[in-house]
């Protein structure tokens, strides 16, 4: 007989909650009135978890920095399917921007909220950057840095024009940066979304 899947203990259910309402409706939107009740317990059961609404954001962001998957893929693959899962992730009725370039521009006076934005970004800076070197790129930080751009625009561009096609001109844009630092990029890691060829831009 088939077990049923552990109910989350109250903890995760706050953080849960905090967090989807945090990224939908934004940090200043949200009280702690407002996360209590929708899951139907006081705000002293609220506290006794979590003691105050900053330990809640704390956790909140947290919760959100998490580290890319290990991948059998090839680093070209992996550093333009960064783009392809922007897409995949645009399409999506909930998604509005980064949570941390969001918490910034909500609470950007909190040198806490400050720090874990600039730690997460750059370990996304260093992720690309760990992949370059793989490849033998020799100025890895600046193409990394590049590459972390590209992201961050095609976000802004997308969370503008409501248009998922935003990532896909990053990731071309990507592959024009990577051939030229010397990378070659072909087969699957050189197709958009659309499935066509990326021209290779004139040497």
């Amino acid at each position: 007989m088939a077990t049923l899947p552990a109910k989350p203990d109250m903890k995760d259910r706050i953080l849960e909650t905090a967090d989807r309402l945090f990224y939908l409706q934004g940090i200043r939107a949200v009280g702690v009135d407002t996360i209590a009740a929708e899951i139907g317990i006081s705000k002293r059961t609220l506290y006794n978890h979590f003691p105050s609404k900053d330990a809640l954001i704390s956790a909140y962001l947290a919760r959100r920095f998490v580290a890319p998957r290990p991948s059998d893929k090839s680093p070209v693959e992996q550093i333009l399917g960064t783009f392809d899962s922007l897409e995949r992730r645009f399409s999506a009725k909930d998604f509005r921007g980064c949570p941390f370039v969001n918490a910034v521009a909500e609470l950007g006076e909190d040198r806490s909220v400050r720090k874990v934005a600039i730690a997460f970004k750059e370990s996304r800076r260093l992720w690309f950057r760990n992949l370059l070197l793989q490849l033998g790129v020799m100025d890895a930080e600046a193409l990394a840095t590049q590459l972390a751009l590209l992201v961050d625009g095609s976000i802004a561009q997308n969370l503008v024009r409501n248009d998922p096609a935003m990532a896909r001109a990053a990731k071309q844009a990507a592959t024009v940066l990577l051939r030229n630092a010397g990378v070659k990029v072909g087969g699957s890691a050189a197709r958009n979304s659309a499935g066509k060829r990326q021209s290779r831009p004139a040497s």
